[in-house]
């Protein structure tokens, strides 16, 4: 008994710097029960949406009030630090904006509104473990937690087959990548005989000088690294874990659809820079032996021809995409490629580069998802065909819109063109130390698949300006306030931090604590 209570402290010492993930737990219960509250109250809606909200702001309350430092929780599983800090912020911004847009929506009827809300909790709970993991089990256990709650939030409209086949092939999918992490994760414990990404580096160390034999020893390693890279990829749709993307991000309610393209992507990476540059490139002496240098685990190879695969891939299908909402499907997995590029450069500019890249595709994409709904619920289509003089019915969707496209193709004076060009700049601070040549053919492909890119994001734009509809459609219906406030306010910010970056630059700068024990 008296050997457990060292143990027991511990844990409850670290349970004060587990306050906003205490907040979602009890967040997601208190909805569910506010649920069957109201449920027949005509102001349902209304209520819910301000719940989840009052859930959301509670935890942004005790996330401010963390204290400074990096440490490591209940005994070692999870870390408490500026980058996982950032990220947190990310989620529960994904979060906010989802909430709101949900509220007014018809993709959820007002008798399952409850039920999606305390999901969404849940998920953003995963979303925190996810950031803060440090131990192979818990990101696994976090991983899972996202992934079956967003099987059941991607078929949540009953009685419509697209939704209950995205639902079903994401099962699928994320069974398999699920079953590759486990069998991955085996390995790397078979060798090294641990499961904390503390240890993972030194333990590699060690085993290279037990004198076994070095080629099937590497070999073995970089197996297990791809197979556990699957459960990553699959969280941020990168090929060839990303068939799953376009079929749920069509099935599944739009406003799901918005927060699963930014949410569960940035964890994806926050647990993937967490994992491969936290604990197997740093601190030194082990980044001479691992990753970078030669001889060591080619992990910014393998990541960087995924990255260039995943690019490709994904624009190259974008460009035969007749429906808006697959073509922005296709593009999300194009702008994984272009943030894995950030995570192969295997540096802190890098690690910057992702954080600042996916600080502006939270508002960029969510933005043009936003457009999405609004044409979706007047014209009941989401066909390019309909987006046809969109800028005459409705001149601050159409306007709002053609701005986020413009930025999600990397154009200046836009946001997304500051994101992208601290991602290629991350890979050309390589370029001229050991493996430039491969960095600079790297960047090569990115610039390529930028110029791919332009062509399909302009083919939106003419069709809301410039092309002319086959018949006169009806005027789109004036919006939700709501509605209208988020989209000028988004295409706001995507203009003001394209010319003024300086904020996101220090505050990424000031999150690159990673806690390495």
């Amino acid at each position: 008994m008296t050997e457990l209570l060292p143990l027991v402290s511990a844990n409850l010492a670290s349970a004060v710097h587990f306050r906003p993930e205490l907040a979602l737990t009890f967040g997601t219960v208190a909805l569910l029960v506010a649920d069957l509250r109201w449920k027949r109250d005509a102001a349902r809606r209304t209520w819910l949406a301000a719940s989840a909200l009052a859930v959301l702001a509670i935890t942004a309350g005790l996330l401010a009030a963390q204290p400074a430092g990096s440490r490591a929780l209940f005994n070692g599983m999870i870390a408490s630090d500026a980058f996982a800090t950032f990220f947190k912020w990310l989620f529960l911004a994904a979060a906010a904006l989802t909430v709101l847009i949900a509220a007014p929506g018809k993709d959820f009827p007002a008798a399952r509104l409850g039920e999606f809300y305390a999901l969404l909790m849940a998920i953003v709970l995963g979303l925190f473990l996810m950031a803060s993991a440090t131990d192979l089990l818990m990101a696994y256990l976090a991983i899972e937690l996202v992934s079956m709650t967003s099987y059941v939030l991607s078929g949540f409209r009953k009685g419509d087959r697209r939704a209950a086949e995205a639902s079903l092939k994401y099962v699928i999918y994320g069974g398999v990548a699920s079953g590759l992490m486990l069998f991955g994760m085996s390995y790397l414990y078979g060798l090294l005989r641990t499961t904390s990404f503390h240890e993972l580096a030194g333990q590699i160390q060690l085993l290279q000088a037990t004198g076994l034999p070095a080629a099937a020893t590497r070999l073995t390693l970089v197996v297990a690294l791809i197979l556990v890279a699957a459960g990553i990829g699959y969280k941020v749709a990168a090929v060839p874990w990303h068939m799953w993307c376009p079929d749920v991000y069509e099935g599944a309610p739009t406003p799901f659809t918005a927060f699963l393209s930014v949410g569960p992507k940035a964890a994806g990476f926050a647990l993937a820079l967490r994992f491969f540059y936290g604990a197997l490139s740093g601190p030194s002496p082990v980044a001479a032996g691992l990753g970078v240098a030669a001889g060591g685990l080619p992990w910014p190879a393998i990541i960087g021809i995924i990255a260039a695969i995943t690019m490709t891939l994904g624009n190259l299908t974008a460009l035969a995409q007749t429906s808006v909402k697959r073509l922005l499907a296709y593009s999300s997995i194009a702008h994984a490629g272009y943030t894995l590029m950030g995570l192969s450069a295997a540096s802190d500019l890098g690690v910057q580069a992702v954080m600042i890249y996916l600080l502006v595709y939270l508002v960029m994409n969510v933005g043009a998802f936003l457009a999405v709904i609004l044409v979706a619920e007047a014209t009941g289509s989401e066909s390019l065909l309909d987006y046809r003089g969109l800028g005459r019915r409705h001149p601050l969707a159409a306007t709002a819109f053609a701005i986020f496209l413009f930025s999600l193709t990397g154009l200046p004076p836009f946001a997304g063109f500051v994101g992208k060009w601290y991602l290629f700049y991350a890979v050309f601070a390589r370029i001229g130390g050991p493996g430039g040549n491969w960095y600079a053919g790297l960047a090569a492909i990115g610039a390529i698949n930028t110029a791919i890119s332009l062509y399909y994001y302009v083919r939106v734009v003419r069709a809301m300006f410039i092309d002319v509809p086959a018949r006169e459609p009806a005027a789109v219906p004036a919006p939700p306030a709501l509605y209208q406030a988020l989209l000028g306010a988004s295409a706001i910010a995507i203009l003001v931090f394209g010319v003024w970056w300086t904020p996101m630059v220090d505050w990424t700068g000031a999150s690159l604590q990673i806690f390495r024990g």
